[in-house]
């Protein structure tokens, strides 16, 4: 870590970040989960499985839309998936008040995987009163990670910084 980084671990403060199909594991993590079991012997089967937070980089939410991203859905379940397992993890019909708050990005660039699937994500986080931050960028495709080479690109992982801090999940614990 470099002088200036505070050096701390907080279990109430962990988060998932997800880009593309990885955004889809990280929104089945923040809307699958339980809050685990206080009567069990092991502390970690005590401990729920909800992030704290989350972070969905053009993520792929919905796969029972026209936006959904057929190559991401066929790997994941298959060409001929069960109807009621593609609607459980069309994870923007999933999200409920518990529901970690989410930071989410794209771009109306994006025809792999469209903001549409985002806006919807995002649109259920409101419903839920669920606090939640999202930038769709003019321009850009589809996997630019930090977008280190683009001037308007690379500002999302301080725009998703400053989320984190206004948040408090990047607060030092006292």
């Amino acid at each position: 870590m470099s002088s200036g980084t505070a050096n701390f671990f907080c279990p109430a403060r962990i988060g998932i970040l997800g880009f593309s199909a990885g955004g889809h594991l990280a929104s089945t993590a923040a809307t699958h989960h339980d809050d685990g079991n206080a009567e069990a012997k092991d502390p970690i089967d005590r401990a729920g499985c909800r992030p704290d937070f989350a972070v969905l980089v053009y993520p792929v939410i919905s796969l029972t839309t026209k936006y959904t991203h057929q190559g991401s859905k066929n790997n994941l379940l298959g060409k001929d998936p069960d109807a009621k397992l593609v609607e459980s993890l069309s994870n923007e019909k999933q999200v409920t008040a518990k529901t970690p708050p989410t930071f989410l990005m794209a771009t109306s660039g994006d025809t792999g995987v469209p903001a549409e699937n985002s806006i919807l994500f995002y649109m259920a986080l409101r419903e839920h009163k669920v606090k939640a931050e999202m930038h769709i960028y003019q321009n850009g495709g589809h996997g630019f990670g930090l977008a280190p080479n683009d001037p308007v690109l690379s500002t999302w992982p301080g725009r998703c910084e400053a989320w984190m801090r206004v948040n408090g999940f990047l607060t030092p614990p006292k």
